[in-house]
C-alpha cells in the first residue's frame, strides 16, 4: 500500500512511518519544518520526506495519515478531502495496522504512562515474549519508542489527548485494550478539555472497550479512577497500591521490598510514584506469565529507565543535575519528594519552565504554588510563548513566585526566560558551597538549551 504521512517530522509520526515501512508498505510524507534528530532518522530509514505542504504531494496515495498538529487549510488536507483519498489519524492507523490480532496492553493515566509502558515492554521482552511497542519516549540506553514485535502482546502508551482535527476523541480509544492500566487521573490538557469530567468521560469510554477475557488495573489511591471503575462489570478489575495486604511491594524510607520474599528490590527509578509504576507493571506481567516471577523481578532491577525522566545529566559525590519531564503540579510535587527521600541531606534547587498547553494557563495557579515543598530554592521562568494565551487565561508567574515563597518559606525567584537561569544560579550557588546539592530541572521542552551551562556552573562550584 502507498501511504503518505502529513506531519511526518514529529517523533511519533516518524516512528509510525518507519514501522509501516518495516511492514512492507511504500511510505513517504511531508512536514513544514524538519529538524534533527527526526529529520536525520527519516533520511537514515530511507523515507526522504518532502519539506513543505503541497497538494501534489498526496497524489497517488492509497492512504493518507494526518498528524494531530495538522488542521484544515493545509493544502494536503484540502486535496485529500476534495479528491476522496482515504485518510485516518495516527492513532487509528496504529490500531488498524499493528493491533489487530494482538493483545494490546494499554498504559493510560495522567502521569507515569511513558515509564510504565517502557518498563512493561522491557519485562515482557526479558522473559522472551517479544512484544510490540509504541510510546512517546526513548530509553536511557538509546532504544527507541517503537518495536513491531512478533509475539502476542503489544504494549502501547495510551494518550488521552485528541486524535486529529476530524477526530476529537482520545487517541487511546483506537488502541483495542486487552489489558488496561490506569495509573492516575487528574485534570490536564486544559486546551482541549473543559474540566475533569470531560476527561473522565474519555476514560469511561476506554474502560468500556476491555473484553471480558481481558483485565483492568487501576491505582486505588486515585478517587477519580475509583469513581469510574466502581460500577464496571464487563471485565475483571484489579486495584493496586504499595504496601497493601495484596501488594507485591512495600515502600518504606526509600526502600522497595518484595513482600513475599522480603527481598530488597533496587530499580533505577526513585520515588513512590515510580514504585507504583513498578507495582502495576509487575502485576500485568505476572498476569501474563505467573511462572516467570523470578525473571520478572530480575528484569525490574535491570531496567535502564527513560530519557528525560529522572535523567542524571551530571553526577559527582557532592552534586547532581537532573532533567525531568514533570510539568503538572502532581508530577512536580512527586519528583521533588522522590529526590528528597533518595538523597537525604542534599539541598534542592528546583527549576521549572511552564511550557505545556495546560501549565502556561492559570488553571493551576494555586496548585503550582503548593507543589514546590521540599525545594530550598525555586526558580520559575515566564511561560513559554507568552502571547499564545490571553493575559486573562495565562499563568501569572510573578504572583506564583511570591506564593511559592509564602508556602515554602524558602527562596523563590522569577526568571524572564530559561537563558536567565545560569546568571541567577551564579548568585545563589555560593550560599550552598558547603552543601551537597541537587539542581532539578523540570520542563516538557528543551529548557532553552541551558544544560551545558548548568554543568559548567556545577563544575566551577566543585573546583572552588
Amino acid at each position: 500500500m502507498k501511504i503518505f504521512l502529513v506531519g511526518i517530522g514529529g517523533i511519533a509520526m516518524g516512528n509510525l512511518a518507519y514501522m509501516l515501512k518495516q511492514q512492507g508498505h511504500d511510505v513517504s510524507g511531508s512536514d513544514q519544518n524538519l529538524y534533527p534528530p527526526m529529520s536525520d532518522k527519516l533520511e537514515e530509514w530511507g523515507l526522504s520526506p518532502k519539506s513543505g505542504y503541497r497538494k501534489e504531494n498526496v497524489k497517488g496515495a492509497d492512504l493518507v495519515i494526518i498528524g494531530n498538529a495538522i488542521s484544515r487549510g493545509n493544502p494536503e488536507v484540502e486535496e485529500v478531502l476534495n479528491t476522496g483519498i482515504e485518510y485516518m489519524s495516527m492513532a487509528e492507523a496504529i490500531g488498524h495496522f499493528f493491533l489487530k490480532g494482538k493483545k494490546p496492553i494499554v498504559i493510560s493515566g495522567t502521569h507515569g504512562k511513558t515509564t510504565t509502558t517502557f518498563l512493561t515492554h522491557w519485562i515482557l521482552e526479558s522473559i522472551g515474549l517479544r512484544p510490540g511497542l509504541f510510546v512517546g519516549g526513548i530509553r536511557k540506553d538509546g532504544f527507541p519508542g517503537f518495536a513491531l514485535g512478533d509475539g502476542d502482546y503489544f504494549v502501547i502508551e495510551g494518550d488521552e489527548y485528541d486524535s486529529a482535527f476530524f477526530d476529537k476523541s482520545s487517541k487511546f480509544l483506537h488502541y483495542r485494550p486487552y489489558y488496561l492500566v490506569m495509573n492516575a487521573l487528574d485534570f490536564d490538557h486544559a486546551d482541549i478539555f473543559a474540566n475533569l469530567d470531560a476527561i473522565k468521560v474519555m476514560f469511561k469510554r476506554l474502560l468500556n472497550l476491555v473484553p471480558g477475557r481481558g483485565k483492568v488495573f487501576y491505582w486505588k489511591g486515585s478517587k477519580n479512577l475509583s469513581d469510574i471503575t466502581k460500577d464496571y462489570q464487563h471485565a475483571p478489575v484489579e486495584s493496586f497500591e504499595l504496601g497493601d495486604k495484596n501488594s507485591i511491594f512495600k515502600y518504606e524510607k526509600g526502600i522497595l521490598t518484595e513482600i513475599r520474599t522480603k527481598s530488597k528490590i533496587k530499580p533505577s527509578l526513585i520515588g513512590s510514584h515510580n514504585y507504583r509504576n513498578v507495582e502495576v507493571a509487575v502485576r500485568v506481567c505476572l498476569e501474563i506469565a505467573p511462572q516467570k516471577r523470578k525473571e520478572i523481578l530480575e528484569a525490574v532491577e535491570s531496567f535502564p529507565g527513560v530519557k528525560r525522566r529522572q535523567e542524571n545529566l551530571y553526577v559527582s559525590e557532592t552534586s547532581l543535575l537532573v532533567e525531568d519531564f514533570a510539568h503538572h503540579p502532581v508530577a512536580i510535587q512527586e519528583t521533588i519528594k522522590a529526590h528528597k527521600e533518595a538523597y537525604p541531606g542534599y539541598k534542592i534547587i528546583s527549576l521549572f519552565e511552564p511550557r505545556s498547553a495546560t501549565s502556561h494557563r492559570n488553571v493551576f495557579q494555586d496548585d503550582f504554588a503548593k507543589c514546590f515543598k521540599g525545594s530550598d530554592v525555586s526558580i520559575v521562568t515566564e511561560v513559554y510563548q507568552v502571547d499564545k494565551v490571553s493575559k486573562s487565561l495565562r499563568l501569572n508567574v510573578k504572583k506564583l513566585v511570591k506564593d511559592i515563597k509564602s508556602n515554602t518559606k524558602k527562596e523563590s525567584i522569577y526568571a524572564p526566560t530559561p537563558k536567565d537561569i545560569p546568571s541567577l544560579l551564579k548568585k545563589i550557588l555560593p550560599k550552598y558551597k558547603k552543601d551537597k546539592l541537587i539542581i532539578l530541572a523540570m520542563s516538557n521542552g528543551a529548557f532553552g538549551g541551558i544544560y551545558s551551562e548548568l554543568k559548567s556552573l556545577i563544575e566551577t562550584r566543585e573546583s572552588l
